[in-house]
């Protein structure tokens, strides 16, 4: 093999590495754009013992650095459409979206206020949507493993 042939082989492999451990730990932030918090308690009961969403590798961050999946929960209200922006750009590509509730899809109960501005898919592209109000667990983490399922056919295609 030459140089040009080696240097296709490794990069080849060192992306079906990353496409590897994308897949099996994908690391998650989750924002909150100006909810009523249902939708937040439902995310964090994912982490509890009863579902454990760890076991298969998915970790919550702290930092939009290290995240590469964004789970928004609520409407977008002026105050909050600058900072989802940001917390959007801070992530590395690629980065996927999930929005979470029936507020975050559509504006909710919360559609037409003064305050809000729209749904999230109006501010940053979303990947996935979680309906309900709070959506499960369960859905939440179907939405996850949707996800996955998407990045994985389209890495594959």
């Amino acid at each position: 093999m030459d140089s040009i042939q080696k240097s296709e082989y490794w990069s080849k492999a060192l992306e079906h590495i990353k496409l590897w451990a994308r897949l099996n730990s994908p690391w998650a932030i989750h924002f909150n754009s100006g909810s009523c918090n249902g939708c937040d308690i439902e995310i964090l009961a994912t982490l509890t013992p009863r579902y454990d969403v760890e076991r298969f590798g998915i970790k919550l961050q702290g930092s939009p650095r290290h995240a590469d999946v964004l789970i928004c929960t609520g409407p977008v209200t002026r105050q909050a459409r600058d900072r989802l922006r940001r917390v959007y750009d801070q992530m590395p590509d690629p980065k996927f979206v999930i929005a979470v509730g029936s507020c975050a899809i559509s504006g909710g109960v919360f559609d037409g206020c003064y305050n809000v501005v729209g749904h999230i898919d109006q501010v940053i592209p979303v990947d996935v949507y979680v309906p309900g109000c709070p959506p499960r667990p369960e859905a939440i983490i179907d939405g996850v493993v949707k996800l996955l399922g998407k990045v994985q056919q389209e890495a594959n295609a």
